[in-house]
């Protein structure tokens, strides 16, 4: 195995970019980046995290060489929303910093999360975000499809065909609003037929417990589109397997002397040089443990071993 080291170039602020560089709708951006949807949607058990502490956690992420956020105007509520928080810790916002959001959901008036996939319902999400956020432009609008569980499904006049959907992205792109366009939750066929509009990045869950969406990823390499898997050490669901409860990840860690969330954050580094992570947290220790998994190097044999792992289907 090897250890690790300092691999990555310095950004516009002189910061060293965590995990390198890659380049996100003609950005370079980070590879390892952060997820905001953990600052304002508090698991049970866990103490509800204070602006002030999710501003200055923000704050570090930047200031740690993270210039690629990803957030969602429906990560939260309207009273503690992360764009809100993003826009209180981060605006005015530096060049270098790209803003990932998505949209294809909403919050209904008691504050459920429920489809909102039909064209004109994307654009006012767009809207809706550029003015939380405080911005003109962003820099990704994913597309989140909600064809199938896990979450949400779209059913009834939710039920909208993809091309319909990707021609109001193209229209918020051509007039300045959005520079790339993303996809979440498709699969392989859907990633093909939306090539022509000149996909920037998919958003997929993926992990080495679950590698149903390999298929895409392979589209992916094809392309050389941006990867940003969502869950990368494993479900949030208590239901499916974590990545790093497998012994291999956990006999990397022991072996390398680092934790087994930057072997299993490492593994997605080397399984494709376009991946982008988006790991978030509440804890500035977490965040320091993820920014620094972006030096962990795996040697073929570990990661033929991580690529190994098989997970029974869960029931």
């Amino acid at each position: 195995m090897s250890s690790t080291d300092k691999a990555g170039k310095a950004d516009k602020a002189g910061n060293t970019a965590p995990g390198g560089t890659a380049t996100l709708a003609g950005h370079p951006v980070a590879r390892i980046g952060y997820g905001a949807m953990q600052l304002a949607e508090h698991r049970p058990g866990r103490p509800a995290l204070s602006p002030d502490a999710a501003v200055a956690l923000l704050r570090t992420a930047v200031d740690s060489g993270i210039n690629h956020l990803d957030t969602a105007e429906f990560y939260g509520t309207a009273a503690a929303n992360a764009n809100d928080l993003i826009r209180a810790a981060l605006h005015p916002y530096p060049d270098h910093l790209v803003l990932a959001t998505k949209v294809g959901a909403e919050r209904d008036a008691a504050g459920a999360l429920v489809p909102a996939q039909r064209p004109e319902q994307l654009r006012a999400s767009v809207e809706a975000n550029l003015a939380r956020l405080g911005t003109e432009r962003l820099g990704v609008v994913n597309l989140r499809r909600l064809d199938h569980a896990p979450g949400i499904v779209a059913e009834g006049e939710q039920v909208v065909d993809l091309d319909s959907q990707l021609a109001a992205f193209i229209a918020l792109r051509d007039e300045g609003k959005i520079d790339g366009i993303g996809l979440s939750a498709v699969d392989a066929d859907q990633l093909r037929h939306a090539l022509p509009a000149g996909i920037v990045c998919v958003q997929n869950s993926h992990s080495p417990v679950d590698r149903a969406s390999e298929s895409v990823l392979d589209v992916c390499r094809e392309h050389d589109i941006a990867w940003v898997p969502f869950f990368p050490l494993g479900s949030a669901f208590p239901q499916f397997p974590k990545v790093v409860d497998q012994p291999a990840v956990r006999a990397a860690a022991e072996a390398l002397g680092v934790t087994p969330v930057q072997v299993g954050l490492a593994w997605h580094l080397a399984h494709y040089a376009y991946t982008l992570l988006i790991a978030g947290t509440t804890d500035p220790a977490h965040l320091a443990e993820n920014i620094a998994a972006g030096a962990v190097r795996l040697d073929a044999q570990t990661r033929a071993a991580i690529d190994a792992i098989a997970v029974p289907a869960a029931t």
